[in-house]
């Protein structure tokens, strides 16, 4: 994510993802005020895709994000932008593996009088979690049933590289999702 013809393609995806899942019939996500970014690719997901959100769908938000290490000086602390107290708040993510990062988030958005309303990842890696189930599973034990998206499953990314000739890339993630993934 280091272009911007890149970013723009991603934070397009998240946008239409979220636009879409706003508009669900059956357990839409819930609508909110703040996108979070967690650090560091957080930050620009963040940005681009709440700029998207607003020229492309019409959904004005404001966006935030955490610094690894707290200012003390400045407008200090750990958190920056839309002050998050008392809002409904959206964590975007990359890719989420084993929960970690994203228990992270919801604990300081939570500490900083937040509510964490859901998750939108780019990449579903469909992982065992720490507690041997669904590792989105049990995040939505924290945030609500049916409130971790995903633009993208494993699955579907493995089936199209299948399908177009994935070479290494693919025979290495067939092997990690053998080991690490879910299997129906």
């Amino acid at each position: 994510m280091s272009t911007g013809p890149i970013l723009s393609t991603i934070a397009s995806a998240y946008a239409s993802t979220i636009a879409t899942a706003l508009s669900f019939k059956s357990n839409p996500l819930p609508p909110f005020d703040v996108l979070f970014g967690p650090a560091y690719k957080g930050i620009a997901l963040a940005a681009c895709t709440a700029l998207v959100l607003h020229t492309a769908h019409s959904i004005p938000v404001g966006f935030a994000y955490d610094r690894k290490e707290p200012k003390d000086h400045g407008e200090g602390g750990s958190l920056v932008g839309v002050p998050i107290n008392g809002k409904k708040v959206l964590v975007l993510d990359d890719v989420m593996t084993s929960g970690t990062a994203i228990r992270h988030s919801i604990d300081l958005i939570r500490a900083a009088g937040g509510e964490v309303v859901g998750v939108v990842q780019c990449l579903d890696r469909e992982e065992i979690g720490k507690e041997g189930g669904s590792t989105v599973k049990e995040i939505e034990a924290i945030v609500g049933e049916g409130k971790v998206k995903s633009i993208l499953k494993m699955r579907d990314l493995i089936a199209y590289l299948e399908k177009n000739g994935g070479g290494e890339s693919l025979a290495k993630m067939q092997e990690y999702w053998k080991r690490y993934g879910l299997h129906d």
